[in-house]
């Protein structure tokens, strides 16, 4: 079993208890990322420890070729010698140099392989968490919201009862009657408190003042030309001249009368 099966696994069973006992999902939720981080801590430290044994199978497989090209220069020089036999046992040890170094090779191969398996494995799982990170405050501002739209229905559905609207109603008609009390108080004492003949008398001079607001206002109109105006003087004068003509013109002809 790899190692990412091993952490699906226990994240599944660490999820499924989660869910199973959740009671609060903000928590759960923060709990489940911190969770994933965890695993992921430890997946990367797996992650490094396979690369440093793929670096060790790289560095042996090397360090045989290595030794077979020494051996190779070795069996060269016993030759350059006329040392043959001395030429053959470099050869030999060559041989075993390079077959040993061939395995490490193909080893490291395969290792290196699925070493790069594991650090893609690796990228996509830190991709995911962060991914469910997102999601996990998208899921709760949902919560958040839907506690809130619980509490607001709940005050409505406790406001909406009839009971509530009847005590509404009735506080309501409380305040109402005590203003009307409060008004006729003030009422009964202004109409039998204090002077009475000063009441009367400042009744009468408010009329007054009325009165005298309302000649001003005609004068004023009359003014603007809205009313018509008094006769000019010169016509009253001429008027009276004709008169007085006219009286006295009447003597006259009762004198040439017979």
């Amino acid at each position: 079993m790899g190692i990412f099966d091993r952490l699906v696994q226990l994240w599944r069973a660490t999820i499924n208890d989660f869910i199973s006992h959740a009671e609060e999902p903000e928590k759960m939720l923060v709990q489940i990322i911190s969770d994933m981080r965890t695993q992921l801590v430890r997946a990367k430290q797996q992650v490094a420890a396979a690369i440093a044994d793929e670096k060790r199978l790289e560095d042996q497989a090397r360090l045989e070729l290595k030794q077979a090209e020494d051996w190779e220069r070795r069996a060269m020089l016993a030759v350059q010698e006329n040392r043959d036999d001395l030429a053959k046992q470099a050869l030999l040890r060559r041989a075993e140099h390079v077959s040993r170094g061939q395995q490490m090779q193909i080893t490291w191969e395969a290792h290196k392989q699925e070493t790069e398996r594991l650090k893609n494995s690796l990228r996509e799982l830190n991709d995911n968490i962060e991914e469910a990170n997102r999601k996990k405050n998208l899921l709760l501002a949902k919560q958040r919201r839907a506690q809130a739209t619980k509490r607001i229905a709940d005050t409505m559905s406790r406001i909406s009862e009839k009971s509530a609207f009847e005590a509404f109603a009735r506080m309501e008609e409380k305040i109402e009657q005590n203003e009307r009390k409060v008004r006729a108080s003030v009422e009964i004492d202004e109409e039998f408190s204090g002077d009475q003949l000063a009441k009367e008398f400042k009744r009468l001079e408010s009329g007054a003042t009325s009165e005298t607001a309302d000649l001003q206002l005609m004068e004023l109109k009359s003014r603007m030309g809205l009313l018509a105006g008094p006769a000019p003087a010169g016509s009253k004068q001429l008027g009276t001249g004709q008169t007085e003509g006219a009286l006295t013109e009447v003597p006259q002809e009762e004198k040439k009368a017979p």
